[in-house]
């Protein structure tokens, strides 16, 4: 089963996942830690197929202010090795809350999983609600873990 599509070809696949019960997340998943791992694992507990939502390099760029440390190829074929992913897509740039908005409504998730202090959980809310279905926090933020964190931990221990 191919386990990487293309946000533009997403119609094509909806067959790999009709009549199930759809967990969506979204995220960059950089670096993949601890954190991520029991986030993925909380996430697909809530229903039968999981699916995640990778977002773009220029994304990381943006919104994170540094670039990738993997490319969103590179982070999709990370992700596709957990035997917890079902499906990712590749997420174009998006500029606006309508673009996740039509995502949602595309994919017809049951729930979106999020993190306790997800940022866009009004968001998140908004846009499952619209479709019937619910947000659920599926995990407090574990501390010490992030991208961002770990980045500056090696940098500091290797005094670059």
């Amino acid at each position: 089963m191919k386990k990487i599509i293309f946000y533009r070809d997403f119609k094509k696949y909806s067959h790999i996942f009709a009549g199930k019960k759809i967990v969506l997340v979204g995220g960059c998943f950089d670096l993949i830690h601890y954190g991520h791992l029991q986030f993925l694992k909380k996430a697909k507990a809530q229903g039968d197929f999981l699916f995640i939502a990778l977002e773009s390099d220029e994304f990381i760029k943006k919104r994170k202010r540094r670039p990738p440390f993997h490319n969103q190829k590179q982070r999709a074929e990370i992700l596709s090795y957990l035997s917890l992913v079902d499906l990712i897509i590749l997420l174009p740039y998006f500029s606006s809350y309508k673009q996740y908005e039509e995502l949602v409504k595309m994919v017809k998730p049951k729930i979106i999983a999020v993190t306790n202090n997800d940022p866009q959980y009004g968001n998140k809310k908004k846009q499952i609600e619209k479709i019937g279905g619910q947000i659920k926090i599926v995990i407090e933020l574990i501390k010490g873990f992030s991208t961002n964190k770990i980045i500056k931990k090696v940098i500091e221990s290797y005094n670059f």
